[in-house]
């Protein structure tokens, strides 16, 4: 089962409470613990209506505390400070900290009551592709056409496929039942693979209860404070303004009656036709103006058996007051037992809840963005620490990502230098370096001990240990050794380096596992939307055909150990048949490799970059392609046409360059670009540390299969 569904409105006044609240009572029927998260809510003093309904019906995961990110005014402070990544973090930490302790979790989105109305959409899209969450759209369809239903539907489909958001159904909520078939024929008509839901308009689901109406307008209670009387629905206001016998003929049940304080006839008279079965029941009397009834009529009142009404009083006057009870919010609550029956009610009635069902099942999101990438690589890197030795202590980047790191808790790290050098550049950068090791390798004890192992191993090349004693002075060969011989599980290098200098030593000594008949490596490259990954554009000047397409299988593996669903485009200059020549030709029989090789796999090429990245492109030159258009691993025929692409899109389209990441490799050693910022560091040092993770569990796994004998 998927592990989560982001429930956003399209427009405001969609009635999403109503959905919400069917949905969280089909998930909790079908799960033993469901999570109820808002991004936003209102308010948190009061606690927010939606929430205190959910907590009150249902058994939810976590602490009301932890089911809320951001109330409404720190949402508009971060935003007018253009803090926004900031409070995309503080969303995804929150979620992730209650999906933890939920199988899946209900994210319930804004609800136009205090962002602006113009980014509230936006923000709601992204907010789900953060999430990592498919959506299902509310529609406004109150006072709308069958035509206008449509127009609406489209828009939203269209607009949530724009943000790139994986849409799983649509509803259009708060129809008038009149128009309900009419507009469900309308939307069938036009619905794709995801279905279109028509809910009709309840009018009780939008009337507050007497209770409501009190707090809102700020009323005290006189009379008959009872909880069946307080929690009736309000249905109507009627200014009693008039003789008694007039105010009579007005009356309709449910209704809300307006008369000032010193009207002591139409208190009477809205009272005893209450007690007669030939008037409407009216659900409360109001007395405005401050004006208090007399004694005497207090102690007439008194005398009765029990008032049949709730008498309320209020220091406005009439109008004011009638203007106020228009303003009072219906709200679901957890008291409201005949309204919440009737919304769920409605809802299963018109919504297919099988069929709902079994799209939460199987609907997911494959979106990747930036933000979720990163969180996910900092959480999981942090969830088995692994040593990390970073050689370039003579780089003000490296300290400072150093100094990120161990705050952190992603690795436990090991510099190497001179321990006085880094340690007087680090004051002088102002960077604590406390809890981290500094190895020189001039000193180190390990340096001969690596010296006669890569004498060992390297023999046949001519090595001597004297010669390899002399290497290990080079930061490169001595973090190699260390993690080959397990003094560390990874290393991250070539801030101040080239990639040759970082990763001939791994090629000597590390080497390949087995099944890998080429190193090759990648880029993750984050744009502002989706995640993407490169390959090759570091290692290999000119791949032929077989090394493309283990290039190909190599980078798709690795895109989806880091949470990026593989689609290959193997890319040329050239889309499909239509061109020619030795270099199309190599990306064809590559293709076919991976296919053979791989049939798991979604591959298509050759393929220009323009077919695999658009949409609208990839369905003109490659009609009915999984890949074109969609596609999340790019396949360069050659070092020089993916070198200057990741570097052309890192700087124009203002993409963060996580990488190049080694694979193919025994062990987790990976490059830097030396134009690398820190953040890049820090990322490439969460990435290594999960390598290094996955080759432990790899390595645990073949030992418990050697002991079982298999």
């Amino acid at each position: 089962m998927a592990n989560n569904l982001y429930i956003a409105s399209l427009e405001p006044a969609s009635g999403k409470s109503v959905i919400a609240l069917g949905v969280m009572e089909l998930l909790s029927r079908r799960l033993d613990r469901v999570g109820y998260f808002r991004p936003v809510v209102p308010s948190t003093d009061p606690v927010d209506s939606r929430l205190a309904l959910m907590d009150g019906r249902y058994e939810l995961a976590g602490e009301p505390e932890e089911r809320y990110a951001f109330t409404v005014d720190e949402v508009e402070r971060l935003l007018a400070q253009g803090r926004t990544d900031e409070l995309f973090k503080g969303v995804l930490e929150a979620y992730r900290a209650l999906a933890d302790k939920a199988p899946f979790v209900l994210c319930d989105g804004t609800d136009y009551t205090g962002v602006s109305t113009a980014l509230e959409f936006e923000f709601n899209a992204k907010l789900a592709n953060h999430l990592g969450a498919p959506v299902l759209a509310i529609v406004n369809g109150r006072s709308r056409t069958a035509h206008d239903v449509v127009e609406a539907t489209h828009v939203a489909r269209e607009s949530l496929t724009a943000e790139g958001c994986t849409l799983l159904a649509t509803v259009v909520n708060r129809v008038d039942p009149d128009d309900l078939d009419t507009i469900q024929e309308a939307a069938d008509a036009v619905s794709h693979d995801d279905p279109i839901w028509v809910v009709p308009e309840v009018p009780t689901l939008s009337m507050p209860t007497v209770r409501e109406v009190a707090t809102g307008i700020g009323a005290k209670v006189l009379l008959g404070d009872t909880d069946a009387a307080m929690d009736r629905v309000a249905s109507k206001i009627t200014i009693a303004a008039m003789t008694l016998p007039h105010v009579l003929d007005r009356l309709v049940d449910g209704a809300i009656v307006l008369t000032p304080g010193d009207r002591a006839d139409v208190l009477l008279g809205v009272i005893g036709s209450r007690m007669a079965t030939t008037f409407p029941n009216v659900a409360a009397v109001v007395l405005t103006g401050g004006y208090q009834p007399e004694d005497s009529l207090v102690r007439l009142l008194d005398g009765f058996s029990s008032i049949p009404c709730p008498v309320l009083s209020v220091d406005d006057d009439t109008y004011g007051t009638a203007t106020d009870v228009n303003a009072v919010p219906a709200v679901l609550r957890p008291r409201q037992t005949r309204k919440i029956a009737t919304a769920l009610d409605t809802f299963e009635a018109h919504v297919d809840i099988d069929v709902l069902a079994n799209r939460i099942e199987v609907t997911r999101s494959t979106v990747v963005t930036p933000l979720m990438f990163e969180f996910d690589i900092i959480e999981r890197a942090r969830q088995d620490r692994r040593h990390i030795v970073l050689p370039e202590s003579s780089d003000d980047r490296i300290l400072r990502a150093a100094e990120i790191l161990q705050r952190r808790g992603v690795a436990t790290l090991t510099l190497l230098g001179n321990p006085k050098v880094v340690e007087t550049r680090a004051a002088t950068l102002g960077v604590d370096l406390t809890g981290i090791d500094v190895i020189d390798p001039a000193t180190s004890p390990l340096r001969k001990v690596f010296a006669d192992r890569y004498a060992e191993l390297r023999a046949h090349k001519g090595a001597t240990p004297d010669l390899a004693f002399e290497m290990l002075l080079d930061v490169s060969y001595f973090g190699t050794m260390m993690v080959l011989l397990g003094h560390a599980d990874g290393m991250v290098s070539g801030a101040a380096h080239t990639t040759q200098h970082t990763v001939r030593p791994s090629l000597e000594v590390v080497r390949t596992k087995p099944g890998v008949a080429i190193v090759s490596s990648v880029f993750f490259m984050l744009l502002p939307d989706r995640v993407l990954v490169y390959g090759d554009c570091a290692i290999n000047p000119n791949p032929d055909a077989s090394q493309l397409a283990d290039i190909a299988i190599s980078s798709a593996e690795t895109a989806a150990a880091f949470g990026v669903y593989p689609r290959i485009a193997m890319l040329s200059y050239s889309t499909g048949e239509s061109g020619q020549g030795t270099d199309v030709k190599a990306v064809r029989e590559a293709t076919e490799l991976v296919r053979q090789r791989r049939p798991d796999l979604q591959v298509e090429g050759p393929m220009q970059y323009d077919a695999a990245v658009d949409v609208g492109v990839g369905e003109k030159k490659l009609p009915g392609s999984q890949v074109a258009g969609n596609a999340t691993v790019f396949i360069f025929p050659d070092l020089n046409t993916g070198n200057n692409t990741y570097k052309a899109v890192q700087r124009s389209a203002g993409a963060v360059a996580v990488g190049p990441v080694l694979q193919g490799l025994n062990k987790p050693v990976n490059d830097l670009s030396r134009g690398c910022t820190i953040p890049d560091i820090v990322n490439t040092v969460a990435i290594t540390a999960i390598q290094a993770q996955q080759e432990a569990a790899a390595a645990a796994r073949t030992q418990q299969e050697q002991g079982a004998g298999v």
